[in-house]
């Protein structure tokens, strides 16, 4: 379950090189572009450019690089040329890179063109949510803690936490234990030892938190059809806290000041 010190260094570079995938789709202008195409794009860039795998191809029988998850999709949203990114949707991209034998997962909701006040502030809290579960990590600490501070940050601000889907462990696989949920009570569940490695993933919905997945297999939605966001990093517990391995550029000191969703994703995310 935990990881040793080189092979922390390799998934850290993993991680880099995982970042630096959004830094790509942070640059590139969404509207108009289907959801395919950027998949297209994404599995180019690991593949030729980072000489890497995208791990979530082939696992599971999927047969894309990238889940592209708009408005009410939930999660593990299958990329489609019908599915065209227009002024005011939001959507989350969850892509996972694999170099020298070790994956890293992250996910990012953008936001197209003018986004209305209620999905912009969804997206936000969620942001903040996952920064709330990742500033409990430090050994000692229990993955109640981390649950407990996403759900509470969510109910504080009006919106419901999905609990069919949780963060997980990671490494040569892509999902190891232990299993992190997003919702918890503070004192209770696994103590984090140094060494383990594993994903904050929330995802928020602006209505209840019941899902359903589509006939197609993949492709979860909320219930009530309400929006749903979601944003997540690869972490790593440190003798001192908590690594995020799967850190932007635009996340540098993230963990010690107020979480503000980074000014360039509205800005990168239009046209």
């Amino acid at each position: 379950m935990t990881k040793q010190p080189h092979e922390l260094a390799l998934m850290a570079e993993s991680g880099r090189l995982l970042a630096s995938v959004f830094g790509l789709l942070d640059l590139t202008p969404l509207a108009g572009m289907s959801t395919l195409q950027v998949d297209a794009m994404v599995e180019q860039f690991i593949v030729g450019d980072l000489q890497s795998r995208p791990a979530s191809k082939g696992q599971y029988g999927y047969e894309f690089a990238l889940n592209s998850s708009v408005n009410d999709v939930v999660c593990h949203g299958v990329p489609s040329q019908a599915t065209v990114l227009k002024d005011g949707d939001i959507v989350n991209f969850d892509i996972t890179l694999e170099k020298n034998g070790y994956i890293a997962d992250s996910s990012k909701t953008y936001l197209i063109g003018e986004v209305g006040p209620a999905a912009r502030r969804l997206v936000q809290t969620t942001y903040e949510a996952m920064w709330k579960g990742i500033r409990e990590v430090r050994p000692g600490a229990r993955l109640g803690d981390v649950g407990a501070a996403i759900e509470r940050h969510a109910k504080r601000n009006g919106f419901s936490v999905v609990r069919e889907y949780c963060g997980h462990g990671i490494g040569r696989e892509m999902h190891e234990e232990p299993q992190v949920l997003h919702f918890g009570t503070p004192g209770t569940g696994l103590v984090l030892r140094e060494g383990m490695v594993f994903t904050i993933e929330p995802m928020l919905n602006r209505g209840g938190r019941s899902v359903r997945t589509e006939d197609d297999g993949w492709t979860v939605v909320t219930r009530d059809g309400s929006l749903s966001a979601q944003f997540e990093h690869t972490v790593a517990v440190t003798a001192s806290g908590v690594s995020v391995l799967t850190l932007r550029p635009d996340e540098h000191g993230m963990l010690a000041r107020p979480t503000i969703l980074p000014r360039s994703a509205p800005r990168f995310a239009g046209a």
